[in-house]
This record gives structure tokens, C-alpha cells and sequence, in this order.
């Protein structure tokens, strides 16, 4: 998950204690490339180079006795498939501007040393401060002069970008330099790709999951047995029971890490266990209808969890629920699936070898269902206002393929890659511990539509719902409060009654794909 949290950003905090590889840099020793097309390396030469030697940690490498070996399938990878002498062509000594975060400014210079040698472009990087990025990209785009061709950003902000003609329609280029589209799990091409009905605007980036994990040691010791993926949390009921039974089960260790911080970070946990509820959030009229008794079951768990929780998780996002993790203070954990692959590598992680990744728990009411949750992520896009927005269609591609994504995982360095040739890689399953359940439970997964005026939306539930966490509210005042709130943010933003940008049923499909499928459990 790459979410910018006050100025800093997961990649920037990881930068403290991992080398993070190709998400923040490709390894590279040219500075500048030749943009001459005849005078451009050979793309086979240069793309030999992309690879797991040279690019995943030599530690982790030797840690996991990895072999050469792709972890992508290269039939999949888009690099390895796109014709580049066709990409020169039309391309060669071009420009592509591209907005970045200031803090990963000069690590995406090295990362795209690569693609400039392959391609002829030359990007010029725009930085932008990171607690800054949404306000100063809108203000660009407002200004109908924006500075940058390309940018990546937190995936709710799609519609805010999309709505108002912010972002260039990716389809064309997709079609026409054969992206490999139907290798992303449905979920995020739907959620970090397609505005409602009108296109293709972004390729997906960092493709997350929430997930539960577990401390194997902790958990054996009370229930008496191994862990069952499926079964031994099988319901929240049995969580709560568990994380009950492991509060201090040690010195300093609690029995569950919640983030249940204000704004964002309380509205993700709420969504995640409503989503098992059965909640969805709209109704056909885009109308508000998660007030009901399935909302309010989801936040009754939540304070049934919060009394087995780590103190202090009312102020949780993910930097503290990570330390905690990580740092060995908890006996189960609701995150992200990086808690996972992070929790492998012993520079990161003090519980190496005693944790297991499982199955979403599912919810003993009527109408619940397993509904694994993507919640936030980020896509990468394109400005409608670009100057070559075909080169910046093109630079996307390369940051965003299949063995680049693959390398950020062994990397651990939380940007998560969302296609299916790789989750299902038994090499990258090797090297990451929650693989082969998040592959398995993003054909079920649930996501908020990505509409504009979604992030301000779970902003100000999450305010409410952090009233409630911390006493001041009942769970129904605290939803009826965040419906109230939805309602006037949707006014604001063109969802009145009959003349919504979209109708709903254009979003539907991707607000849970598991929709019609034969339940796993």
C-alpha cells in the first residue's frame, strides 16, 4: 500500500529499514541515455538486465536460496512483449514529464534509466511534496496547464481526478500497445483502472488486499493445535474470543492491532469487517445505506475487538499498527497484505517464522459473506492536458509490468503487485508468505467505488466512527452522522437524483466480484 500519511509516504518509511529496490529504483549504471534510435542499446540486452539477480536484495536472495528464475510469467510481462522498436519509432527523442513525490524523486531517476534506454524517452521528473501531492495535482489541473504528463496517486482519488476531464482515456494506448489487461485480477483493473462507465484511465500500481494475520506460536498455544487457514478463526466471533484468550498472553504483547485512527484509517477497518457484514455502500439511486444493522455489526466487532487491543489504537494508522506487528506486540493483526511479506525478512521483522497469513473471517448474520477487502492502492495516470500523452501511456506500462511488480514484492518493500501471473508464480509465493490467500480471495474481493468525493467521504465517516471507538457516540449515531455527511458530499459532487455522472450499475460489478460466484467457504 503506497498511502501518503502527513509527508510520508509507506515507500519513504521503508526507505529506513529496507532497501526497497525497484518500486523507489531500479539499480542503474548509465546516467543519461542516447536518444538517437540507432544509437539506443539493444532491447534484449537491456531487458536481460531486468531481472532477479540484479535486481532483488542479494540478502534476500540468498535468504530464500533463490534461483534466477523469473517470478512473472515473461509471455505476461509487457516489457518482454511490446515491440520497442516500434516504441522508438514514434518516440525516440521525446519527452515525458512526470509527477512524483518529492521524497522518491531521486530514486525514480535511477528506476527509469531503464525504460529511457529501451524507449528513447526522456523523462523530466516534476516533485512534488508529498503531504502536498492531491492538492497541488488539482490546483495544476484546474489551472488547465498542469506541469506533468504522467502522475501516480492514491486510488480513491480517481473519480476526483476523472470526473472533471482531469485524466487522459487510456484505452487506445492500451489496445494499441497490447497491455495485458486481463492479467490483473478483475478487482483492481475495475477499481484502479475503469471511471464507472467511461473508459480506461489508469493502470493499476500498488494493488492491495486487507487481510488478518496471525501469531502462529500464540495462537497454538491456546487453541492446542496447528492453525487451519480456513477454520481456526473461521468467524470474527472467533477472533474476538481468541484475541480475548491472547491479551497479554506475554510481556507487552496484546491480542489484536486494529487502525482505528481518525478519518481514513478508522473508515478502512469499518469497511473491512462491514464488507463481511454484507454492507454495500450505495443503493441504485446512489443514496447512502450503510446505517443499517449490518454497518452497526461491523463496529460492534470492531469495539468487541478494540477491548483485547493493543492501548492506544483509536490513534492508530499504519505506520503504528506496522511497528507493532513487526516489532513482535501483537497476536493477531488486521492490515495489509505487506504485514505478511514483510513479517519474512529479518531486517524488518522480529517474528520471522512465527506467523501465518489466513483466510478472511467471515460474519454469523444473515446476509454476510466473504468479501475480501481492497481498500486503497494506487493507479497511475495519464493528464488530458499532456504534451505526449502516448509516451507517458508508454512509461506507465514499463513501471507498472509484471516482472517489475514481482521484484517489488520479493523486495518487501510494500507495492503490491496485482496480477494474477505473478500472485500465482510458485517462486513468489515462496518469497511471499500471504501469496497464495490474497490470490485466492481477490476473486471475491470488495471495493468502494472509486467516484469523486469517495475519499472525502471516508474521511468524514471515519470521523464518526472514531467517535464511536472512543466512547463519545453509539455505533448507529456514529453511521447515521457519516450518511448525513455522504449525502451532502455527493450533492456536491453531481450524484443528485437522476443526473449522476454514472448510474450505479456502472460501478456495481467491482464493488465485490465475488458477486454470483460459488462461495469458497
Amino acid at each position: 500500500m503506497l498511502t501518503h500519511m502527513g509527508g510520508l509516504s509507506r515507500r519513504s518509511l521503508l526507505k529506513t529499514t529496507a532497501m526497497t529496490g525497484l518500486a523507489t529504483g531500479l539499480a542503474a549504471t548509465v546516467k543519461a541515455p542516447l536518444f538517437a534510435q540507432n544509437a539506443l542499446p539493444d532491447p534484449a540486452k537491456v531487458l536481460a538486465d531486468i531481472s532477479v539477480p540484479k535486481y532483488v536484495r542479494p540478502d534476500y536472495r540468498e535468504l530464500y536460496a533463490m534461483s534466477d528464475e523469473p517470478l512473472w510469467d515473461p509471455a505476461k510481462d509487457w516489457i518482454r512483449t511490446v515491440d520497442w522498436e516500434a516504441v522508438r519509432a514514434e518516440q525516440a527523442g521525446k519527452t515525458v514529464r512526470f509527477a512524483i513525490g518529492a521524497a522518491d524523486q531521486e530514486s525514480a531517476a535511477e528506476g527509469l534509466v531503464p525504460f529511457e534506454k529501451l524507449s528513447g524517452i526522456k523523462v523530466e521528473l516534476v516533485p512534488i511534496p508529498d503531504a502536498n501531492f492531491y492538492d497541488k495535482a488539482i490546483a495544476e489541473f484546474i489551472s488547465g496547464n498542469a506541469s506533468f504528463d504522467a502522475l501516480q496517486f492514491f486510488s480513491p482519488w480517481l473519480g476526483d481526478f476523472a470526473g472533471p476531464g482531469f485524466l487522459a482515456r487510456l484505452d487506445d494506448y492500451a489496445t494499441k500497445w497490447k497491455l495485458p489487461l486481463d492479467d490483473f485480477y478483475e478487482t483492481y483493473l475495475l477499481n484502479y483502472g475503469y471511471y464507472g462507465d467511461q473508459g480506461l484511465y489508469g493502470i493499476p500500481f500498488d494493488c492491495d488486499i486487507q487481510m488478518v494475520h496471525l501469531r502462529k506460536g500464540f495462537v497454538e498455544q491456546v487453541t492446542g493445535g496447528p492453525i487451519d487457514k480456513w477454520q481456526t478463526v473461521s468467524t470474527y466471533d472467533d477472533l474476538i474470543r481468541l484475541s480475548a484468550e491472547m491479551n497479554n498472553i506475554a510481556p507487552g504483547v496484546a491480542g489484536v492491532g486494529l487502525m482505528a485512527a481518525r478519518g481514513f484509517w478508522a473508515t478502512y477497518t469499518w469497511e473491512h469487517i462491514a464488507a463481511q457484514c454484507g454492507v454495500d455502500l450505495f443503493d441504485s439511486d446512489w443514496n447512502p445505506i450503510f446505517n443499517n444493522d449490518a454497518g452497526v455489526k461491523a463496529l460492534e466487532i470492531i469495539l468487541a475487538l478494540q477491548a483485547n487491543a493493543a492501548a492506544g489504537t483509536a490513534g492508530w494508522g499504519w505506520p503504528e499498527n506496522r511497528a507493532a506487528w513487526l516489532g513482535g506486540q501483537l497476536a493477531s493483526n488486521i492490515s495489509w497484505q505487506d504485514s505478511g511479506t514483510q513479517a519474512m525478512r529479518p531486517d524488518q521483522s522480529q517474528i520471522v517464522d512465527d506467523f501465518v497469513t489466513i483466510y478472511e473471517p467471515r460474519v454469523s448474520i444473515e446476509g454476510a459473506r466473504f468479501a475480501p477487502p481492497n481498500i486503497a492502492g494506487s493507479t497511475s495516470c495519464v493528464a488530458a492536458t499532456s504534451q505526449n500523452p502516448e509516451g507517458a501511456f508508454l512509461m506507465l506500462a514499463f513501471l507498472t509490468t509484471a516482472s517489475i511488480m514481482a521484484m517489488n514484492e520479493a523486495n518487501a518493500n510494500g507495492v503490491a503487485p496485482g496480477y494474477r501471473s505473478v500472485l500465482t508464480n510458485p517462486r513468489l509465493r515462496a518469497v511471499s508468505q500471504p501469496a497464495e490467500v490474497w490470490a485466492e480471495s481477490l476473486e471475491y474481493a470488495w471495493c468502494a467505488p472509486r467516484i469523486p468525493g469517495m475519499f472525502a467521504m471516508e474521511q468524514e465517516l471515519g470521523n464518526e466512527i472514531n467517535k464511536a471507538v472512543v466512547g463519545q457516540i453509539s455505533p448507529k449515531e456514529a453511521l447515521d452522522n457519516g450518511a448525513r455527511a455522504w449525502q451532502r458530499i455527493l450533492r456536491r459532487n453531481g450524484f443528485a437524483p437522476g443526473r449522476a455522472p454514472f448510474p450505479y450499475a456502472a460501478v456495481e460489478a467491482g464493488t465485490w466480484v465475488g458477486r454470483g460466484k460459488p462461495s469458497p467457504v
